[in-house]
């Protein structure tokens, strides 16, 4: 028998559950959805009595509860954690309902773990999915109430309370994933030199490799393996969302999705019976953030907490970038990808690959869950590879949050400990802020900017810009007017003059030359 200390965190079960043919009619809720990713999971394990050891029921929270944009009317567990675990009858102690960021499900593990490894845990099933393909057709017939339950008690909540943007840049309707990624993806072409034309040809080569990997993954939920050009050019299928992204550049949100994985103790695995096959160990993990509000950051084009918390998790396990051979970057929009490979040292057409699953949007965007999808997928790679290492990215809200994990087969040796998050995070707290007024008057320069659309054409855009006389950043909207809105898209606006001023509903407006 292997000499492993028995209170080492080791992940014995993961499920995953995709359904595009479910019709809305049936109703069936997210919480179905999950538990059945769930049984998956417990099954997986291999370990008849797994499903009365588990003593945590860990559920990830879904979109409906995070954004205005996903609001349902179809109604909510009191308890989502506590509805999941009566559908699978476990007799769980605690049931944890996370906040919001696509960090959570490795944020979460990381916690496990440090629990597990201190003998406070037997064992969690840590869960979540979204039904919001299912949601919008009831919807659309005028369904309410179907998803109103209550299993009684509430939920413990594990996280960072904290919405992703401030008052200011809501005023100027910059709260949704869909404005601020498309912010960054014009700031990294600025960094990096490119006309317009270069840099969406850059990023659909980019995307086009997820897309490859979707196409071959029946997990997937767009499996036509899209190439640059088709994910770039504009048509009715492929609509402008926020310039430069067109709809297949978006996460693909509205999808019924699930996954699941269990983590116990390598002492309770082999009480459990759990197969020595299954086991899959957390070498190495990071939790950190970069300066919360976008507005706050140095540029709009990295991140030092991906930098610094990458370094964290390969160097707690003991490895480096070229002892990784299973990759899952964090993929919601191609601005991730870019500033997770540029932070990482990853090159961007690295040919281990970027993805295991497809990405965000072609394998699909489960809400905040995506990342259970990645390290279940993780799992099952490195148990056919055994000893080969894998490496798992998360991010939440905007480039903001950002969790690692360092997987192998391999046991580690020794026990199982990890330095305080908050030393890290101390060192990132006092990196430097960018100059901000909420006031800004007078002569600037456009610093990054997107283009909004809706079905008909351009609804709105936003700029951030640096005023000529301090250089202070500033955040404004462009007039409502359609022309000017696709002038400022239609050529390289970055750079761009002209000048600012506050209108009366206390919006900045930024008038181009």
């Amino acid at each position: 028998m292997e000499a492993i200390d028995g209170r080492m965190p080791v992940l014995v079960g993961c499920g995953d559950v995709t359904d595009t043919d479910t019709s809305a009619e049936q109703g069936r809720s997210p919480y179905e959805l999950i538990a059945q990713a769930a049984r998956l999971a417990l099954q997986d394990s291999g370990a008849a009595g797994m499903a009365e050891a588990i003593d945590t029921v860990a559920m990830i929270r879904s979109f409906a509860d995070t954004s205005p944009r996903f609001a349902t009317k179809l109604g909510a567990s009191a308890n989502p954690p506590r509805s999941v675990a009566a559908r699978l009858g476990l007799k769980a102690s605690r049931h944890i309902y996370s906040y919001s960021g696509g960090n959570m499900p490795q944020y979460l593990l990381n916690r496990f773990a440090e629990d597990i490894a201190r003998g406070e845990m037997r064992a969690v099933l840590l869960c979540g999915g979204e039904a919001l393909r299912t949601q919008h057709g009831l919807e659309r017939r005028g369904a309410a109430g179907l998803w109103n339950e209550d299993p009684g008690g509430a939920p413990e909540l594990i996280g960072d309370a904290r919405r992703g943007w401030n008052e200011h840049e809501e005023l100027h309707r910059m709260r949704a994933a869909i404005v601020m990624y498309p912010l960054f993806e014009n700031a990294l072409r600025g960094a990096r030199g490119r006309s317009i034309d270069q840099h969406q040809q850059a990023i659909g080569t980019l995307m086009a490799r997820f897309a490859a990997v979707a196409a071959a993954n029946p997990l997937a939920t767009r499996r036509q393996g899209y190439s640059a050009e088709q994910l770039v050019t504009v048509n009715d299928a492929n609509r402008w969302i926020g310039f430069p992204y067109p709809k297949l550049m978006n996460a693909h949100a509205y999808i019924d999705q699930s996954a699941a994985v269990v983590m116990t103790s390598v002492v309770s695995a082999r009480e459990l019976g759990v197969p020595r096959d299954k086991w899959v160990f957390l070498h190495g993990c990071a939790d950190a953030h970069d300066h919360w509000y976008v507005s706050e950051r140095i540029d709009l084009h990295s991140s030092p907490a991906i930098r610094a918390a990458s370094r964290q998790a390969l160097d707690m396990a003991g490895k480096t970038l070229d002892d990784i051979e299973v990759i899952d970057l964090y993929s919601c929009f191609a601005s991730a990808v870019q500033i997770g490979c540029q932070e990482i040292g990853l090159a961007e057409d690295d040919e281990r690959g970027l993805t295991i699953t497809g990405g965000l949007p072609y394998f699909g965007g489960p809400g905040n869950n995506y990342v259970t999808h990645s390290i279940s997928q993780t799992m099952r790679s490195l148990r056919v590879r055994p000893g080969a290492f894998g490496l798992v990215t998360a991010n939440g809200n905007y480039v903001t949050k950002h969790s690692f994990g360092v997987y192998s087969t391999e046991a580690p040796a020794g026990p199982w400990r990890r330095e305080a998050p908050s030393v890290l995070q101390a060192q990132l707290d006092a990196l430097p802020k960018a100059p901000f007024t909420e006031m800004p008057q007078g002569r600037a320069i456009i610093e990054t900017y997107t283009v909004m659309h809706g079905k008909d054409g351009p609804d709105f855009g936003v700029v951030f810009g640096r005023l000529d006389a301090d250089g202070r950043r500033f955040i404004a909207n462009l007039p409502d007017d359609p022309a000017r809105l696709w002038e400022l898209q239609n050529r390289d606006s970055l750079g761009r003059p002209g000048r600012v001023q506050q209108g009366a509903d206390g919006r900045n407006i930024f008038v181009p030359d």
